[in-house]
């Protein structure tokens, strides 16, 4: 087999990431060389290539999924906003520019260049590419400058799959009106459909489902029922609207109590996916907070990564969580940040670069000053701690320094009585590490926890990657899809009016 196939979606958070992720598995179960691609990703959730290229982290869990290194040509626009109105721009893994998005468009034929070149080499080194559009094809405001989606698809002749999240309702109307909306070069171009997230008896679904076909031309491919607990590296904060992984907590503690860990989630959170491996501990709670009151009895907070330190520093002292946070720490109830949350932690933080705010005052639970520099650190680095070995990412500006030598080292950053900070991201997969992480945090909190022995979080992840492959494998049909990616879009498909008739 070998060819291409793109993922849309009506909309965001429809269930593309998760159906590339499970298309990539299930061809590579078989033997196929598969590769992930996503032409622009806006995502504040990133991840580090082996040779130092930032790309989204849905990208590297679907090369995960694929059985392949994550590669900078399988996400080669990566957007990271900075604010509400400007936005960091990632080519190739590396920075290239900051940008208004009505500035952002003149870059456009640019790099929809870049994106064919990649897709075009991927190509070339893989049998088959499944791709991942970006929001919904449908957005015709943005059609003239789009390289995600049709823009894409009708540059390189792709079929394209439009799936659509039936837990939100309307998703016939979904479907139908995205279709509708595209011009006619960009119809012929979508070849089904996909019903996602499905809960209930397929039976009452079957007249919609020929209706559907009936209106439109285009075949249902398969409905994918609902699956809970899968947990998978989501792209954006949209994931945290709906319920997240919670897992370790259904399968109960083996000592008499739970571990709450309450994780800050700031405006402008970046990898969140950080505690995910803490969620698949069996008795341990994990819950994102926006308020005092959701740090009051947690064991554990997370101050998780951030695109705008400064900026979620200030909405921490807004919202009244920083005094929270002080007076956890000035108790020795553990505290725990991770890159721009270690960052809020220091003394002070030189911010003439991300912000331009100059010298502000940290919330000085850390003996740290941060100065942050023009060049982006990124890599992969190793160390040890707890006699364990330590591996992560680091994507950052601001550069840490430990002031105090009296300060205990920790992988990445540094130690004071019961506050970790680090710059590295990932360190929480790391199973022997992450199990005697919580042992102290437990006895620092007081909890009659213990913490599982077993615990492998990449293979809860692999296992997850199986599943969705099994549902791709059982609820989709496969033969379609094999001549879809072979073969591209049938001939002759229908017009549907209006067919972006302006």
């Amino acid at each position: 087999m070998r060819g291409a196939l793109l993922v849309a979606g009506t909309s965001s958070d429809a269930g593309k990431s998760v159906l590339t992720a499970g298309l990539c598995r299930w061809l590579a179960r078989q033997g196929v060389r598969v590769a992930p691609f996503k032409a622009q990703n806006m995502s504040l959730n990133s991840f580090v290539t082996a040779n130092g290229g930032e790309i989204g982290r849905a990208q590297a869990m679907q090369a995960t999924a694929a059985g392949i290194e994550p590669d900078a040509r399988m996400n080669p626009v990566l957007l990271k906003p900075g604010s509400d109105t400007r936005t960091h721009v990632i080519v190739l893994g590396q920075p290239a520019d900051e940008v208004s998005a009505a500035e952002y468009r003149g870059h456009s034929g640019r790099l929809l260049g870049v994106a064919l070149d990649s897709l075009a080499a991927l190509r070339a080194e893989y049998d088959v590419v499944i791709c991942e559009g970006a929001g919904s094809p449908a957005e015709i405001n943005l059609r003239d400058t789009d390289i995600a989606n049709m823009g894409l698809a009708r540059a390189a002749g792709l079929p394209v799959l439009v799936v659509g999240d039936i837990d939100r309702g309307g998703v016939f109307a979904a479907m139908y009106g995205t279709l509708a909306l595209l011009e006619p070069a960009d119809q012929a171009l979508i070849s089904g459909f996909v019903i996602n997230k499905f809960r209930g008896d397929p039976g009452l679904l079957a007249p919609g489902l020929r209706m559907l076909t009936g209106l439109t031309g285009r075949p249902v491919l398969g409905v994918l029922p609902w699956r809970g607990g899968l947990a998978l590296d989501m792209e954006d904060s949209l994931a945290l609207d709906s319920a997240r992984p919670v897992a370790g907590v259904a399968h109960g503690s083996l000592g008499k109590e739970v571990l709450r860990v309450s994780v800050v989630r700031t405006p402008r959170i970046s990898n969140f996916t950080d505690v995910d491996a803490l969620a698949a501990e069996p008795g341990v709670l994990v819950r994102f907070a926006t308020s005092p009151a959701e740090l009051a009895d947690a064991d554990l907070v997370v101050l998780p990564g951030s695109r705008a330190t400064i900026a979620d520093l200030g909405w921490l002292r807004e919202r009244g969580l920083a005094p929270v946070i002080e007076d956890r720490a000035r108790n020795a109830l553990p505290v725990l940040g991770i890159c721009g949350g270690y960052q809020m932690l220091a003394a002070e933080i030189d911010d003439r670069v991300e912000s331009g705010a100059g010298v502000v005052a940290g919330l000085g639970l850390l003996p740290v000053r941060v100065a942050f520099g023009k060049d982006k650190v990124l890599g992969r680095p190793r160390g040890t701690a707890y006699g364990a070995e330590v591996t992560g990412y680091e994507i950052h500006h601001g550069v840490a320094q430990v002031t105090d030598g009296a300060a205990e080292p920790f992988p990445g950053g540094c130690r004071s009585t019961a506050v970790w900070g680090t710059t590295w991201h990932g360190t929480l997969e790391c199973d022997e590490f992450r199990r005697a992480f919580l042992t102290e945090v437990a006895a620092l909190a007081g909890r009659e926890f213990v913490v599982a022995p077993d615990t492998s979080f990449a293979a809860a992840r692999q296992a997850r990657l199986d599943t969705l492959a099994d549902l791709v494998a059982d609820h989709l049909d496969g033969d379609e899809l094999g001549r879809l990616i072979e073969h591209g879009p049938p001939p002759g498909l229908p017009l549907v009016p209006p067919a972006g008739v302006r």
